[in-house]
């Protein structure tokens, strides 16, 4: 479901723009749904910020493994450092093996999730069994190639000792960490039922027997206003519509979305999905309820109860602080290179037009979120347009000399590392548009169906869209379609060498000028 993006793209035919004094008043922005004083309500509750648990489970497993090497090492240096010369380095690689093998054994045993650190006797049992399964497949190594006296027998016991030890402590810690992070509402994810009634009350159910669900169900949503989805399920309120939910997301931190129609309703269910899917959220359909039984691994599971995965979120726990970490480190260096181009641009701004030489843009950022976009004035201070309800065309005499020239280079996107190092954009990523932003005098929204999906993940400075020709004026709904599809394509297949593969293109792509005025 995820990959079939395109079905949700309208296709009409293309039309031009009028390249007069377009009308902005002729274009309006929709204003989102009124939410329910419910809902309102919930928005205004001071959520805590989630704590990816894939995140946290990694730098468990790298502690683990850096732990137990370390504990080889050092046991090494204190008992046997006066062996033979380079023994140090074969014990370095002793427990550096011991450590890789104790970890798929850690794993194997699924001691890596919540679940299993929130019991720390039994988890900290299974690792020490599993660390001890690790000192027999060493001696039964040992054994077989025959290993001299140079190998300590004793240092073995002795690093099974230390290592034990702090696999117990480790998980004492973790136990506390987890039930603190918990009851704070750090590990839990917030989800909403979207569906009410009968299937609704029953999947409820089910998730509240459950054991560990690690969900906060926030509520209702459902278009239904008869007998068959009633205002409240068990202890839940319906807080709205579907539509109102899309709004209810975009307020306020919603993780996961839970649909409990049946596969049977499939229209009623690509209608909603075709509207729940542009959310930055993980989407499961119910698969509590049906009758219809699969291959186990066609389920993902909340607790005990299963689902089929319909959409996930595209940046979630490491790619997340990967794409975090390279647009920060990135970004402050190209910021620092890109510095003195920025001074010399300023300067001939300052010399060939009077104003100010930034400017910012409101435009969409992640999740809808309104940011102000940081650019160097490209126009005159009084024709200037700071909506874009009149995007650029050719020889537009509201652009300065300077403006051409740093508009066709995109000299005036430099600003935009300062929005980078703030956090609010990306250096990859669909580009931001403005909020009146326009083709054939329609809004972007108007001319693709699921435009705002490009919003899943931060916008960029550049993308694949740029990469890929799409660059510039959008005088027709054609390029916006083809932008878009491009966006989606790149959200869909991100990973960090795509995004240095997009970084490195760039320069090349500024050479095609023929859309950028």
């Amino acid at each position: 479901m995820s990959e079939g993006h395109s079905e949700f793209i309208k296709d009409e035919p293309p039309g031009e723009i009028d390249e007069t004094d377009a009308a902005p008043a002729a274009i309006s922005v929709k204003a989102p749904p009124k939410l329910k004083p419910e809902a309102i309500a919930e928005v205004r509750r001071e959520t805590p910020g989630r704590i990816p648990s894939s995140l946290f489970l990694g730098l468990f497993r790298f502690a683990d493994f850096l732990f137990i090497t370390a504990a080889g090492f050092l046991i090494y240096e204190v008992y046997l450092n006066q062996s033979e010369p380079g023994m140090a380095q074969v014990y370095s690689l002793i427990a550096a093996g011991a450590a890789a093998i104790s970890i798929v054994l850690f794993q194997k045993m699924k001691l890596y999730s919540i679940r299993a650190l929130r019991s720390f006797a039994r988890s900290s049992g299974k690792a020490v069994l599993a660390l001890g399964i690790v000192v027999v497949i060493l001696t039964a190594l040992a054994f077989f190639f025959k290993a001299g006296p140079e190998f300590s027998r004793l240092s073995l016991i002795f690093w099974f000792a230390a290592s034990a030890l702090y696999l117990i402590i480790s998980r004492i810690i973790g136990a506390l960490l987890v039930r603190k992070w918990t009851r704070d509402g750090h590990l839990i994810r917030r989800a909403v039922i979207v569906g009410g009634g009968k299937r609704a009350e029953e999947l409820i159910e089910a998730l509240e027997n459950s054991q560990d669900t690690g969900i906060e169900i926030v509520g209702l949503f459902d278009d239904r206003d008869d007998g068959r989805s009633p205002e409240e399920v068990g202890r839940y309120h319906k807080l709205g519509n579907i539509d109102e939910l899309v709004e209810f997301v975009r307020e306020t931190r919603i993780d996961l979305l839970i649909v409990t129609l049946p596969l049977s309703a499939e229209t009623r269910l690509l209608q909603m999905l075709k509207k729940l899917w542009v959310l930055p959220v993980d989407i499961r359909l119910s698969a509590h309820s049906t009758k219809l039984r699969f291959q186990p691994s066609a389920y993902s599971y909340i607790g005990d109860v299963p689902f089929f995965d319909m959409f996930d979120r595209p940046l979630k726990g490491w790619d997340t602080l990967l794409k975090e970490i390279e647009d920060r480190v990135l970004g402050t260096i190209l910021l620092l290179l890109a510095a003195p181009v920025m001074a010399l641009v300023a300067i001939a701004i300052k010399l060939d037009s009077k104003g100010p030489v930034f400017f910012k843009q409101k435009r969409y950022g992640f999740n809808n979120e309104m940011i102000g976009v940081y650019k160097f004035r490209s126009m005159y201070t009084d024709m200037s347009d700071a909506d874009a309800a009149r995007l650029a065309t050719k020889n537009d005499p509201r652009v300065t000399r300077v403006g051409r020239f740093i508009r066709k280079t995109s000299l005036d996107e430099l600003p935009q590392f300062l929005n980078v190092v703030k956090g609010e954009l990306a250096i990859v990523g669909p580009r931001p548009h403005a909020v009146l932003a326009s083709a054939a005098n329609h809004l972007y929204v108007d001319v693709v169906d699921g435009y705002f999906a490009r919003h899943r993940v931060k916008p960029g400075i550049t993308g694949w869209a740029q990469i890929n020709g799409w660059r510039g004026e959008t005088d027709t709904e054609e390029k916006i379609r083809r932008r878009t599809e491009c966006d989606l394509y790149y959200i869909e297949n991100w990973s960090v060498w795509f995004d240095l593969y997009i970084i490195a293109l760039t320069p090349f792509a500024l050479f095609n000028t023929e859309n950028a005025y």
